[in-house]
């Protein structure tokens, strides 16, 4: 069973992105707004950009997520979180 690398601290950049942090050290900063650009899911941060500053970790850094208007998670996980940011910092490296 492989271990989830838990997350220390999100942090907005601008909207859809986040400067995140983890347990074993590594930095990354993940874009998600190919994502929140498409699905009825993520309506309730395209609705008011300045809901994506109201990132939360969950207490164990398993997660992270935002509450909408019904008090329903928007959420992402730790290792796909991770995942996506070292294919993006891999194509970042590329691209120099």
């Amino acid at each position: 069973m492989t271990e989830i690398v838990a997350i220390q601290s999100a942090e907005p950049v601008i909207f859809g992105v986040l400067k995140i942090v983890w347990s074993d050290g590594f930095e990354g900063v993940v874009d998600l707004r190919p994502l929140i650009a498409k699905g009825e899911m993520f309506e309730f941060l395209r609705a008011a950009p300045a809901r994506f500053a109201t990132v939360q970790r969950e207490p164990y850094g398993h997660k992270i997520f935002w509450l909408d208007d019904q008090g329903d998670e928007i959420d992402f996980g730790s290792s796909s979180l991770r995942q996506r940011a070292e294919r993006q910092a891999g194509l970042l490296h590329l691209a120099s």
